[in-house]
């Protein structure tokens, strides 16, 4: 806040000194009177204000210089930077830090937390029976080594369920957490699953890599550096009293050189956007019949925000669609399948799961160049129709198909339907593996993924399952999008009989895409609510379900001037009473 305080950095009564903020080749020791007066023309005036205090110019290596094109080393001034106040981070323009304070205002973040006196506990928190420490920046990625997102439970839960039923068909797994940050998804593995996995978690951070070890301390578990890999720092010389739970391997390496250098049953990438630049390392040493997890979370270029973007990292055209985010699913999908080829394998789809953070893929690696073709002939190309939204994936083979799902082309001036991909046009479940991963939910208490796994299973098999529970309760769940009933707690044996109760793996493949009710509603007309809508569609003897990529969407067989038609059929004229509403749709009924 004044000056004086900037001077009491360095004792300015004891002969020559130098700056405390910069290095000594740029400022040499000097007398009181001239590290004074630089003290006060460089630093104390070069300085971005925040509630009434000052953060003054830095010229310390507290960033990486970044190399020149000759490969040395950029000089001094180069390096002169600032420091957030609130997130800790350092910032070398004047401007750009002036912005990244008005997005903390913008946030509700105005306290500060920078410097942490040494010896202050770290934010603790606590998920799955797993305890993790957070750095006071924990939540600024491009700024943080230890990044962590509490909006990403649910995928942390698929994953550790589709790990647990492959630890079921084989054990021990040789499972790695690429990109580690905390460790807190390696940790969770270790933790439940015991001996039944070896659990390796690598980062190229070194503060990752600490936090990691640290964390390890915190939930009784051995950090092992490992002989395979360099080591990283040295951990606490206090040992735990009782026996260590588990054993986890944390290595400081790139994850293309840790996949490179090992084979695994069980490969996790979750890097920061996308995964593109780590599939073909993750194919080339992964195990038959293993399993690989890919969470993308670059949704400006998945939901087409960003088209240049998407043909740069995925090879492929899309344009933003009613059904957009099972679009984004099918474009990871067929770029894991290209990645998988390449390497002379194929893959089955375990799960696709898109929500408003992420996509999360998981697929089954099959070995063989036999398999890598068969996986090669679901990429096909998608006809979309931009005005009645209708849409077809192109028939295999070579000949030009100009023919459009709908006749909106003969009523409108112009083209209106354009071919979008490559993308995946296999299915994205399998219903059984589905079945055990609900079981494996079920059995480590994991209640907040469990109604989105049983949407799933509905989904895989295009049912609602009106048939297995109590009439039509089954449709009631609408707030949850669960194909279960709601307002009743399930125990593990009621959950296990459920499964048992679900027919085998079902013989056709779900439709692909989905309709969403309110996109294609009639004007001045009130629609049918949505689960009485799905009833009329299974009575016109159509294949039906909800659908967790949208909680209005209809997953159907029909086409879009069937859908249509059922839709008409059942809507009222807006204005109309609830009497008048039901005798209006008995007699449309009678009349059709």
């Amino acid at each position: 806040t004044k000056l004086e305080g900037l001077e009491t950095l360095v004792d300015l009564n004891a002969g020559r000194k130098s700056c405390p903020l910069c290095p000594e080749e740029k400022f040499k020791a000097c007398y009181s009177h001239k590290l004074r007066r630089h003290l006060q023309n460089l630093h104390w005036k070069v300085y971005v204000e925040f509630k009434g205090s000052r953060m003054c110019i830095c010229h310390l290596a507290c960033r990486n210089p970044k190399p020149s094109l000759s490969g040395d080393q950029v000089s001094g001034r180069h390096m002169a930077h600032f420091h957030c106040v609130v997130c800790s981070v350092t910032i070398a323009r004047k401007t750009d830090m002036v912005s990244h304070l008005k997005r903390h205002f913008n946030k509700g973040e105005t306290e500060a937390s920078y410097p942490a006196p040494s010896g202050q506990a770290y934010e603790i928190l606590k998920e799955l029976g797993t305890n993790v420490q957070l750095l006071p920046n924990h939540s600024t990625p491009l700024k943080s080594d230890t990044y962590f997102n509490r909006k990403m439970k649910p995928n942390r839960q698929l994953v550790f369920c589709s790990l647990a039923v492959l630890a079921e068909e084989r054990n021990p797994l040789e499972c790695l957490d690429a990109f580690g940050a905390t460790g807190i998804m390696g940790l969770q593995w270790a933790k439940h699953l015991r001996s039944t996995v070896r659990v390796t978690i690598t980062d190229i951070s070194d503060t990752c890599v600490k936090m990691i070890r640290e964390n390890c301390e915190l939930n009784n578990i051995r950090a092992d550096g490992g002989s395979r890999g360099p080591r990283g720092p040295d951990r606490a010389s206090c040992e735990p009293e009782t026996a260590p739970v588990a054993t986890v391997e944390v290595a400081k390496m790139d994850a293309n050189v840790m996949m490179h250098l090992r084979p695994f049953d069980y490969i996790h990438l979750d890097p920061f956007g996308t995964a593109v630049n780590y599939l073909d390392a993750a194919f080339r040493n992964v195990r038959n019949l293993g399993i690989i997890s890919v969470t993308s979370t670059d949704t400006g270029s998945l939901y087409a925000k960003s088209p240049n973007v998407t043909l740069r990292h995925y090879g492929c055209h899309i344009v933003r669609t009613e059904y957009y985010k099972e679009l984004a699913a099918r474009m990871v999908v067929a770029t894991v399948a290209r990645a998988a080829a390449r390497c002379n394998k194929g893959i089955e789809v375990l799960l696709a799961v898109a929500l408003e953070h992420f996509v999360l893929v998981v697929v089954r690696v099959l070995r063989g160049p036999t398999q890598a073709d068969e996986s090669a002939k679901k990429l096909r190309k998608l006809v979309h129709c931009q005005w009645c939204e209708e849409r077809m994936f192109l028939k295999l083979g070579n000949m030009v198909d100009d023919t459009v799902p709908c006749h909106c082309h003969g009523s409108l001036p112009g083209k209106t339907a354009v071919q979008l991909g490559p993308l995946w046009a296999g299915p994205l479940f399998n219903t059984g593996f589905l079945r055990r991963m609900l079981s494996a939910a079920v059995q480590h208490s994991m209640d907040d993924v469990q109604p989105l796994v049983k949407t799933l299973i509905c989904e895989s098999e295009c049912t609602t399952l009106k048939s297995l529970v109590h009439g039509s309760s089954a449709l009631s769940n609408q707030a949850t999008g669960s194909c279960f009933p709601a307002g009743k707690r399930k125990s593990v044996e009621d959950c296990g009989n459920v499964v048992k109760k679900l027919k085998p793996d079902a013989s056709l493949d779900h439709p692909p895409f989905y309709y969403s009710i309110h996109r294609h509603s009639i004007r001045s007309m009130n629609m049918p609510k949505l689960n009485k809508f799905l009833q009329y569609l299974t009575e016109a003897g159509f294949r039906v379900s909800r659908t967790h990529f949208d909680p209005t969407g209809v997953r159907t067989d029909a086409t879009l001037q069937q859908f249509k038609s059922v839709l008409t059929k059942y809507s009222v004229p807006t204005g109309t009473n609830a009497a008048g509403a039901g005798q209006s749709a008995t007699s449309n009924e009678k009349a059709v």
